[in-house]
């Protein structure tokens, strides 16, 4: 394979990174995936010939190791991002400053396609730091990178996701899921599908220099979501309203433990809707056929059902 054919994905050992390493493998790419540690990243070898799939050590916010990772690829694509901070400004530092820097390598190296992931929501004025370095992020790519293509998800699902497989857990054990801005709707994404929006932003001359919003065919608040899972798992846990005071107390006491289950940013973008603008372009522009929730979401939860309930009831 020539040299032409090297595709390097930052972050690709991820939830979504996998699937799309899997796919470039497919297409007959030679992938370089980029990881802060690349001995974690070696189950991904499998997923193609002997020294297709090459875990290479780099970190978005050093310019330095992000030039090397890019070197010789004609297509680079930034999955890095994080939902609570280590330290405070890691939002910017990584999603903003971080973004910034892998277009700026990938247009010296002469990189010919850069996809950058972003998310539903991503707005300068946003009170969220996350929903603001997400912005930064986008700004920073495209002023470096004119042809980039932006990718704006939803909540993103699959068998490793930490959404519905957390809250069914939740629910399997517990007498009550709480629920947090329960009027707040979404409208979650096939992973597969944000993959696949990922292979057509490569492939496709009109995708270039455009954002996309990758959301799926249904609309459900978040109350609708968890009466969703318990149904799907066979559970009926009391679906407990959470007011904002409680959650925001909850929240700066999570926000400190190791984990960081919740945070007042959290909170900040869980009270506005996380819906596709249906002004901009989404799934559909890019030929991809969003498939809901009901399709794959049971499949991966069935374990969380009660023993011997092998029944679908929430379909």
């Amino acid at each position: 394979m020539g040299a032409d054919r090297l595709a390097t994905v930052f972050g690709g050992s991820g939830f979504i990174g996998r699937q799309i390493v899997q796919r470039l493998a497919t297409a007959g790419y030679v992938v370089r995936v980029a990881v802060r540690n690349p001995d974690a990243a070696g189950f991904l070898l499998p997923m193609g010939n002997v020294g297709q799939i090459q875990p290479v050590r780099a970190t978005i916010t050093d310019p330095v190791s992000v030039r090397a990772a890019v070197a010789g690829a004609s297509v680079v694509i930034n999955l890095v991002g994080i939902l609570a901070e280590r330290r405070p400004g890691d939002f910017m530092r990584i999603q903003g400053e971080g973004a910034g820097n892998v277009a700026r390598e990938a247009t010296a190296a002469g990189v010919t396609h850069l996809v950058q992931l972003s998310a539903i929501g991503a707005d300068p004025a946003s009170p969220s730091a996350y929903a603001r370095s997400k912005a930064a992020g986008e700004k920073a790519v495209l002023a470096a990178f004119a042809n980039a293509v932006i990718l704006r998800p939803s909540i993103v699902f699959g068998p490793d996701d930490a959404f519905f497989n957390r809250f069914a857990g939740m629910a399997a054990t517990l007498p009550f899921l709480p629920v947090i801005h329960g009027q707040t709707r979404f409208q979650p994404v096939f992973v597969g599908d944000v993959a696949a929006a990922m292979m057509a932003a490569i492939d496709r001359p009109d995708a270039r220099g455009r954002i996309f919003e990758l959301a799926g065919p249904e609309i459900l608040t978040m109350r609708e979501l968890m009466a969703w899972i318990a149904r799907t798992i066979h559970r009926s846990p009391w679906l407990l309203p959470i007011p904002d005071w409680v959650a925001s107390l909850q929240a700066s006491v999570l926000e400190r433990l190791p984990g960081k289950l919740l945070t007042n940013d959290q909170l900040l973008l869980l009270a506005r809707d996380n819906v596709a603008d249906p002004s901009l372009p989404g799934l559909a522009a890019l030929g991809v056929s969003a498939i809901p929730i009901g399709l794959v979401v049971p499949l991966y939860l069935a374990r969380f059902r009660p023993a011997g309930s092998q029944s679908d009831r929430g379909k």
